[in-house]
């Protein structure tokens, strides 16, 4: 199945695909983490700061999908996703902070890879890490490659100046230069 072709409708598939299941996924890795932190506390190879990590993420990507609920994704379904430049440069600047997090979830984990031995509840860590680690990867990629860049496009052939908002728009001169 492919992705919708609406930038509309494809706010609302994100939601519904990633939003809901990184609310679902987070909780449990973070205390399957700390278990196996606790447990295996002597074993070199336990992910040491895995699940400050995670809670910390769990915190950085709250707020950045409620910004998408509550702002940016009701203004593109209203049409106004080509006057929501600081926006959308604000959800890329926060992918790019979770893509830094990805990279230390990946270094303390040696890649998602067990060690040998490694007992059932790391086993369902490591599992459920990767499967949170492709979602969060898909779910940057459809936002950056394929929403956002619809409004890139917009915004480029926008005449001069633009209000980062609809609500900003009365701070614009009549010739798009601010007030």
């Amino acid at each position: 199945m492919g992705l919708p072709e609406t930038a509309a409708e494809l706010t609302t598939y994100i939601e519904g695909r990633f939003h809901a299941r990184h609310r679902e996924q987070l909780p449990e890795l973070k205390s399957l983490s700390t278990k196996v932190e606790a447990v295996h506390a002597e074993n070199p190879h336990v992910p040491a700061g895995l699940a400050d990590l995670l809670a910390d993420m769990i915190g950085e990507l709250e707020v950045h999908m409620k910004k998408e609920e509550l702002v940016l994704f009701p203004a593109i379904r209203q049409g106004h996703g080509a006057h929501m430049g600081h926006p959308i440069a604000a959800m890329r600047a926060d992918h790019d902070d979770h893509l830094g997090t990805i990279r230390k979830i990946r270094s303390l984990t040696n890649d998602v890879t067990l060690p040998e031995h490694a007992c059932g509840t790391w086993r369902r860590l490591y599992t459920g890490i990767g499967e949170f680690l492709a979602d969060i990867e898909e779910h940057i990629r459809i936002e950056n490659d394929i929403l956002f860049q619809q409004f890139d496009r917009d915004m480029e052939r926008m005449p001069g100046p633009y209000a980062s908002s609809p609500c900003m728009a009365h701070e614009l001169d009549d010739d798009g230069s601010p007030i």
